[in-house]
Parts: C-alpha cells; structure tokens; sequence
C-alpha cells in the first residue's frame, strides 16, 4: 500500500511539473508571436526599410522589359507621366493589411498610371492579382526580378510613382503617403478649376 501512494504521488508530481513547463511554454510561444507580429508591422510599413529600401527620389529607374498577366509588354520607357508602381509581396503581412486601401485609391486613378508588381516567388500570388487586377496593371514576378531590381525594392510593400522616362519622383511604404500625387487626380482638379474660371 504505501508503495502505491508514493507511486500516486510521484505521477502526480510529474503531472504538475509537465504542466508547468507546458504553461511555460504556451507563455514564451505568445511573447515570440508578439515580436514576430510587431517585425511584420515594422517591416510592412517600412519602418525598418529605411533609406536603402528602394531607389532615391530623383534618380532614374533602371531599364526593365516585362509582360502583365493580361498579356501587356511594360517597360521603363513606356510608363506614362505620374505612375505609381506597387510592390507588394503574398507572404507580406503589411501587403495584405493595406490591400484594401490600394485598390480603393487605385479604383479611383487612371488604370494606366498604376503597375502592382507582385512578387511570385514567395507564396500564392492570386489573391493579390485577383484584388488589383481590376484597378491596376499587374506584373507578377518570378526569379529574376527585374523590375524590383530595376527600382531596388528590399521590403514590402513599396509604392513609388515615376515620370515620364523613368525618373523617380516620390517613394514611401503607404500609398497614402506618396506626396507628388496622381497625375489623374491633379488633372481633374485643374480642368475644375479651369472650368470655375472661366466667365458665365
């Protein structure tokens, strides 16, 4: 009998010490879940991009020759004055965070002045393609890279907008915070204006 109690005893005090170090555990698993969300947040609004995270502004974008998935051939040549070109990447927690908010903007532009550039390489591009299609010129990326290499892209997501020729005039990791602004928004304003001008 007294051998069975010290048995009882003995699993039950294993029993609490697994589930100690069980409790343990679970407590250190969230505390890396939390730094791991806080590094995507940081990374997906570029708060650890920094200034090497993409051309400078006022520099020319490198040559880059590639085909959207509706079959048109983009280049650095061809791109219309004021487009603002995406980066945004299917395993980038901050892409798909701000996903919504693109496509609303973009709904509103010229879909001629806005490139997504999707990177293809990192998980199931569809979901990316399938939002932005509609409101955007999209290119997904397979190795290598050449229009992220061509605008030295090193996080997601990125939005530049370029002039006519490739010069680049404005780089932030929001579309919102893009300050040259669309070319389809300042020309309806100032065929506004022209119009409020002109006598009755």
């Amino acid at each position: 009998m007294p051998y069975l109690i010290a048995i009882v005893v003995l699993v039950g005090a294993l029993c609490l010490l697994d589930l100690l170090l069980t409790l343990g555990v679970i407590r250190r698993l969230r505390e890396q879940t939390k730094l791991i969300d806080a590094l995507y947040e940081a990374v997906g609004t570029g708060v650890l991009a920094g200034a090497d995270s993409g051309l400078p502004v006022g520099e020319v974008v490198g040559d880059f020759d590639a085909t959207t998935v509706d079959g048109a051939r983009v280049t650095r040549d061809l791109l219309p004055e004021g487009t603002v070109v995406a980066f945004m990447s299917p395993d980038c927690q901050g892409c798909h965070e701000q996903l919504p908010e693109v496509a609303s903007w973009a709904a509103g532009q010229d879909r001629s002045r806005v490139l997504a550039v999707v990177d293809g390489r990192s998980g199931d591009p569809a979901p990316l393609v399938t939002k932005l299609s509609p409101v955007a010129q999209v290119i997904v990326e397979e190795a290598p890279s050449r229009v992220a290499n061509a605008f030295r892209v090193q996080s997601f997501p990125t939005f530049f907008q370029v002039a006519e020729g490739g010069k680049l005039l404005a780089r932030a990791p929001r579309i919102s915070r893009l300050t040259a602004g669309s070319p389809a928004v300042a020309t309806a304003g100032s065929s506004e204006r022209q119009a409020e001008e002109q006598p009755a």
